[in-house]
């Protein structure tokens, strides 16, 4: 396959007429002044696509559940308790059907890949499934049906908070000790060499609050290979219950007892002190931030500017995808620095595109944090791609430098034409080839679910 670019974002710029040749899912060569050929798939704007470093699929059918206030002061704890409650009353097939719908709106978006931080592991009531990787399964099934790349993350899930307290409720889904989910990374290990080449299984341990540090640091060692995600710091509560126990700061104690290096990547990290936040900058490691679901759940704002500035890296995620959109987690976290400093154009370094910085950041921590060979237009890499329609009236009148300020700040749904996951072609004309058969499921799979609701 070739793909014949008037404008292409290469590693040291925009350039004319490119011609991107694929082969085996990756970028096998690239011309530049080139001529089109008869069978090339032609496009305006070719990027390389980024990558989902936080997903939990299952929370895309609880989208609009939540924005009723209660009778007292809504947070990110009381969302958790109806989280718990929906999820309750998920099936395994349901949880298929919800995921393949995310995947499917990612990559219309223009995700090429995601990392899914998967948590859903048992029935109700901590019982095993017999398979007990039967709901990894399922997102396998998602992800073989919509063609996205995957970085999957079973999660590690013990304690129910800080300081070894009991599951509860929902959280039984999630359990398991080490033994249990040693045997759960095996299987799923084992499921997943029927999938693509491009599959990657890591490790997640939750959270500091949902594991203690025994058992944290066994088994951090035990996986001494692939992607480690864990979310750090997403609530100031959160930060004083870890505080309270452990002695440190979430981010601090971190740094203190694992060897945090480029494998990790520590999402929100919303509430770093200055040094925390110059250690994990200097660590190599990843920031995963979720911009969109981090201002829903009123997480707070993270100190982009100061992180940057000490060279950190970071990615985007979609987390609780209740607003599954590319370009608005990029444009909510510049816009949340902007409201926070009081000035414009706050994540770019000097002068120059704060779009084409934020998006050429976010690829490459993307890329790394999902342990993927990606995030750039270059031989050898994956064919991870998104092309733009450079005639939409959002772009029609922007020079190609302009082409990302004009798609993440100022354009609607509908500018993305074209996305290739590992050189599979999965959106066409703005619209995934398997949409139709995954919103069919995802109507059946939503009215079952509603009916027990």
């Amino acid at each position: 396959m070739r793909i014949f670019a008037e404008h292409a974002l290469l590693p040291d710029g925009w350039q004319a007429n490119v011609a991107v040749a694929v082969a085996k899912g990756n970028i096998s060569r690239i011309e530049i002044n080139a001529q089109p050929e008869s069978d090339d798939v032609r496009v305006p704007a070719l990027l390389p696509a980024l990558s989902n470093l936080h997903s939990h699929t299952f929370q895309r059918g609880m989208a609009g559940m939540t924005e009723v206030r209660g009778m007292s002061r809504d947070s990110f704890w009381t969302w958790r308790e109806v989280m718990y409650r929906f999820i309750n009353h998920l099936t395994p097939s349901q949880i298929e059907a919800i995921a393949a719908m995310a995947f499917v709106e990612m990559q219309e978006t223009g995700f090429a890949a995601v990392a899914e931080f998967h948590y859903v592991h048992h029935q109700s009531g901590a019982i095993h499934y017999a398979n007990i990787a039967e709901l990894s399964e399922r997102i396998f099934a998602a992800a073989t049906i919509t063609g996205v790349g995957l970085t999957h993350l079973p999660v590690l899930y013990a304690f129910g908070g800080a300081g070894e307290k009991p599951l509860e409720g929902g959280q039984q889904r999630f359990g398991n000790d080490a033994d249990s989910y040693e045997a759960l990374h095996a299987a799923i290990l084992a499921s997943a060499k029927a999938m693509p080449e491009d599959t990657t299984i890591g490790f997640a341990p939750h959270s500091l609050r949902a594991v203690n540090p025994r058992l944290l640091k066994t088994l951090a060692a035990t996986h001494g290979q692939g992607p480690v995600h864990i979310h750090i710091a997403e609530q100031t509560r959160e930060v004083d219950d870890i505080s309270a126990w452990l002695g440190a700061r979430p981010v601090e104690w971190l740094m203190d007892n694992l060897p945090v290096d480029e494998r990790w990547c520590l999402i929100h990290a919303t509430h770093m002190s200055d040094t925390e936040t110059n250690r994990m900058a200097k660590s190599g490691a990843v920031v995963g931030l979720c911009p969109i679901t981090e201002a829903n759940l009123g997480d707070g704002i993270f100190n982009g500017r100061d992180y940057l500035a000490a060279s950190g890296s970071f990615g985007i995620g979609t987390d609780s995808n209740v607003r599954i959109s590319l370009p608005q987690e990029l444009s909510v976290l510049e816009y949340s620095q902007r409201l926070r400093d009081r000035e414009r154009n706050v994540l770019v370094n000097g002068p120059g595109s704060t779009g084409a910085n934020i998006y050429r950041l976010a690829a490459k921590g993307g890329a790394q944090a999902l342990g993927r060979n990606c995030g750039e237009i270059a031989v050898g890499k994956l064919a991870d791609l998104v092309a733009l329609r450079t005639d939409h009236p959002a772009l029609c009148a922007l020079k190609p430098e302009q082409f990302l300020d004009g798609w993440l700040f100022a354009a609607p749904d509908g500018v993305v034409s074209d996305v290739w996951s590992a050189g599979r072609h999965r959106v066409q004309g703005g619209r995934h080839v398997k949409r139709d058969v995954v919103v069919g499921a995802y109507h059946k799979a939503m009215r079952d679910l509603a009916s027990r609701l």
